[in-house]
Order: structure tokens, then C-alpha cells, then sequence
């Protein structure tokens, strides 16, 4: 599984914007997809809220293998 840490720079950012900030996706619409779809993982746990608030510590993974650290 590859790994990215990605740092914010406010008390928290929302699972839909930091998938698109990560370039994970490249729009909302596709995050939504991905989110709604089971494709997304926060802490362990499949997370379909594409509202849901992502806080430094946070680890995100994706379906593709791909796992973000957020700072």
C-alpha cells in the first residue's frame, strides 16, 4: 500500500475536499462516486459521508491501494 502524508493548514477539512486536494480525485463528483460507493476507509472503518470531517491524525484509505496520513 503506498502511503502520502498530506498537511492542512485548518482544524479540519472535509473527506470529499481532501480527496480532490490530494489529487486523489479530480472533482467533487468523483469523490462522492468513490465515497458513496464503500471505496474509502477512515481509521479503519468504511466511511461513506462524504461530509465527514477528517482531523490531523486521520488515516484515509482508498480501494486503490492508496493511504493518506493527514497532518
Amino acid at each position: 500500500m503506498r502511503e502520502a502524508y498530506i498537511k492542512i493548514t485548518t482544524e479540519f477539512i472535509k473527506l470529499d475536499a481532501l480527496l480532490k486536494f490530494a489529487n486523489v480525485t479530480a472533482t467533487g463528483g468523483e469523490a462522492k462516486e468513490v465515497i458513496q460507493g464503500g471505496g474509502v476507509s477512515v481509521n479503519g472503518q468504511v466511511c461513506t459521508m462524504r461530509g465527514k470531517k477528517i482531523w490531523p491524525g486521520d488515516r484515509v484509505e482508498l480501494d486503490g491501494g492508496l493511504a493518506l496520513m493527514v497532518e
